[in-house]
């Protein structure tokens, strides 16, 4: 298997938990198996990524001024009336609709946990360094007023319009404390992973659940006792976010949704292989109507982030990517989880039903695996 390859080039002491972030990133396709060019790969990485930063992040004209800095001069060809579809400016007013959407979404990332919310040990000193008083993501959306309304747009197509300044107040004072000076908290480095995955992919930008998906890779990366990997967690996670992404993204496109390759066929292999493990279960949930868009859909978008605590996600994704068919194994796991409560769901009516399917209650997922490999190897 990939994993037993890509735990013989991580080192013995790191092995000490499954996921440590060398075996994901070779899961994942970021690093190269042959463990020598390593050093001089990431170095290379890590240097693109700041390039970003620098480009989409720290803009001239946008940056703070500071006494003896001038703005870059804002002339009448770019200046913020401009109705050229191509101005700066109007970019800029584009991708704060963007901003204040994911804005929204890392801020209660994770919320039944405090890591999010505390300060990383490596706050982004390209930014943060006072020499420059640049303006953060953060400060962007404190400060943005924007005139149109704010749509906020989620995975399934529904758009809802509010004032950005209603948008702000989602969030109480007391809650997310303003870091000291030159610090952040690990929700701001997501923040601006997705940004910047945003602005380099237009086609798909940035949806409702990426902030699920991108957060156990770096909590991963940032939580793991080797500083080396700590310092670097930004970088690394978006590169290997977007390496998933490649795999994942038909499941945020709404126009792909009834393709072999979107949601909408992958949520009814959920069914059709229940079918065919468990027939009587398969009949129950087709007569009290419960469909698998009821919350399969969360199940697979999110790749059950949502459905564990984030150490049993981990535990979760280092099986699912480690497998050479990752994508199916996930629909087995799903169809595992099914049988796992037949009794329940054979037993109760629409409404327990349901609400066992939206708040799935077994969490050992040591169990829900061995079932999955079970199902797999009786097929």
């Amino acid at each position: 298997m990939l994993h037993t390859r890509a735990l013989q080039l991580v080192p013995q002491k790191e092995r000490d938990h499954h996921s440590t972030p060398g075996i994901l990133m070779v899961l994942l396709n970021y690093l190269p198996l042959d463990q020598t060019v390593w050093t001089s790969f990431l170095k290379k990485q890590r240097e693109e990524y700041s390039q970003f930063l620098r480009e989409m992040i720290i803009q001239p004209g946008i940056s703070k001024a500071k006494s003896g800095c001038s703005r870059e001069d804002v002339t009448m060809e770019d200046h913020p009336l401009n109705p050229n579809p191509d101005s700066r400016w109007n970019n800029y007013f584009k991708d704060n609709e963007i901003l204040l959407q994911i804005d929204k979404d890392v801020r209660r990332l994770y919320p039944d946990m405090a890591f999010f919310q505390r300060p990383t040990d490596y706050p982004c000193q390209l930014i943060l360094d006072p020499q420059n008083d640049y303006e953060t993501l953060r400060q962007r959306v404190e400060q943005t007023t924007l005139k149109a309304q704010t749509v906020n747009r989620n995975r399934s197509g529904v758009t809802n319009v509010s004032s950005p300044g209603k948008a702000l107040n989602l969030y109480p004072s007391n809650e997310y404390e303003v870091m000291p000076s030159g610090s952040e908290a690990h929700w701001e480095v997501v923040e601006r992973i997705l940004f910047i995955y945003a602005k380099l992919n237009p086609g798909i930008a940035y949806v409702q659940g990426m902030n699920e998906i991108v957060g156990p890779i770096y909590y991963t990366f940032a939580t793991d006792p080797n500083s080396q990997w700590k310092e670097h967690a930004e970088a690394d996670t978006f590169f290997c976010f977007t390496n998933l992404m490649s795999e994942n993204r038909d499941n945020f496109i709404k126009s792909l949704d009834d393709s072999q390759c979107g949601i909408t066929y992958k949520m009814e292999s959920v069914y059709s292989m229940l079918k065919d493990k468990d027939l009587e279960l398969y009949l129950k949930l087709e007569e009290q109507n419960i469909k698998p868009q009821y919350f399969t859909f969360r199940w697979l978008t999110l790749l059950l982030s949502q459905e564990f605590l984030l150490p049993d996600v981990i535990r979760i994704w280092d099986t699912l990517f480690s497998d050479k068919e990752r994508f199916h194994f996930l629909i087995l796991v799903c169809c595992a989880m099914l049988i796992l409560i037949r009794e329940n769901l054979l037993a109760g009516d629409f409404t327990v039903n349901m609400r066992l399917l939206q708040d799935y209650p077994i969490s050992d997922v040591h169990t829900i695996l061995t079932k999955a490999e079970e199902l797999r190897d009786n097929s």
